[in-house]
């Protein structure tokens, strides 16, 4: 039996992307969101969909519509604000559900409010599933477990060819703006820490090139040791600007350290202002043709100066693209299908590693 598949913020950037990666997939939602007249719109434009009128900061009037075995994806963000009613209504109907968020504090508080609510009514709960940060957990446990049992440590760098700044969404650029000042999670020596954002960078060999990525959150933190128990550190890098990685590094203790200023919120506000200079929704499908996706993990015992122990690369669409088209996947997996984990579990967790790692190379993430 097939699930009903409830796209939530339809309207929106990243909502658009899923809700046409599931039509191609011969699949027809139900669109959802609180503007009647632009849901009208939308679902006519793809053909005559379902529409469902809802308020995601209302839990209990978005529960009325879900029932157990609904698929509820949700692009509404930023999730801190607006993510956690909506995950409520889904675990306490028993749905299932997928997000588009970058948000890691976001996925910590999921799993430690929801967790139990979603094993109880067996709703699967798949937060972040999109470009951040399902390459990266998929190139760190094949490094992982390539390296076998000596694996202490992995570094995780995102990189992306083409017009990149050009090819960013309004929607990025406010996570990277509010990012900067915020810090950034890293599993070291078998705990969870915080760091300065871009207080770290390295260097990782990608396409035979040496690149800079400077250090950022990622839920490979809080996943991939839960799958390898030996990894004693995961840190995960952003590589989308490497000749910039030293600038911001410097760039982000210089707006960190403003925040202590008496006029500190003024301050960092101006400090911070160019990363929102761009134009509003995200790249089209022309200049997302010219992106593409790059992902490196390296596995080692952890020792400085050592040898890796393994280093898995994964070549893909654009990113914005492939969110889309993982969360479709996803969605659709689920909605068929029996055998995936429910509780708020990552992508390894969810679906297995060999089932995650063909259903990418579907989409055209692989191994180069």
């Amino acid at each position: 039996m097939t699930s009903r598949i409830i796209v939530l913020g339809a309207t929106g950037y990243t909502g658009d992307l899923v809700l046409n990666a599931l039509l191609r997939r011969g699949v027809k939602p139900t669109v959802a969101g609180r503007n009647p007249a632009l849901l009208e719109a939308l679902a006519e434009s793809a053909g005559g969909l379902d529409q469902l009128v809802v308020d995601a900061t209302d839990p209990a009037g978005l529960q009325r519509h879900l029932q157990g075995g609904d698929v509820l994806i949700t692009t509404v963000g930023p999730f801190g604000r607006f993510g956690f009613p909506v995950a409520q209504a889904a675990a306490d109907a028993g749905a299932h559900y997928i997000d588009s968020t970058g948000e890691v504090g976001f996925v910590r508080a999921l799993h430690d409010r929801h967790h139990r609510r979603a094993r109880d009514t067996g709703a699967v709960m798949l937060p972040a599933f999109g470009y951040d940060y399902v390459p990266g957990v998929l190139a760190g446990a094949l490094a992982a477990l390539e390296a076998g049992d000596s694996v202490r440590a992995l570094d995780i760098g995102y990189f992306a060819t083409g017009p990149i700044w050009r090819g960013i969404s309004e929607g990025t650029r406010t996570t990277m703006r509010d990012g900067i000042t915020l810090p950034s999670e890293r599993w070291h020596r078998h705990r969870l820490t915080e760091e300065r954002t871009a207080s770290r960078v390295r260097r990782f060999t990608v396409r035979g090139r040496r690149r800079s990525a400077f250090l950022v959150s990622g839920t490979e933190v809080l996943f991939l040791p839960e799958t390898f128990p030996s990894l004693g550190d995961v840190t995960v890098y952003n590589g989308w600007f490497p000749e910039l990685s030293r600038p911001l590094c410097l760039y982000s203790a210089l707006a960190n350290a403003s925040t202590r200023l008496p006029a500190g919120r003024k301050v960092t506000a101006a400090l911070t202002r160019p990363l929102l200079i761009g134009p509003r929704g995200g790249p089209d499908a022309v200049l997302r043709e010219r992106i593409s996706s790059h992902v490196v993990a390296v596995a080692s015992t952890g020792v400085p100066g050592s040898d890796p122990l393994a280093e898995i690369h994964l070549e893909g669409p654009n990113p914005y693209s492939l969110t889309g088209e993982l969360i479709a996947w996803a969605a659709q997996h689920i909605a068929t299908r029996s055998d995936v984990m429910p509780g708020v579990v990552g992508p390894t967790e969810a679906f297995g590693l060999d089932t995650l790692r063909h259903g990418c190379g579907e989409l055209g993430l692989i191994t180069v």
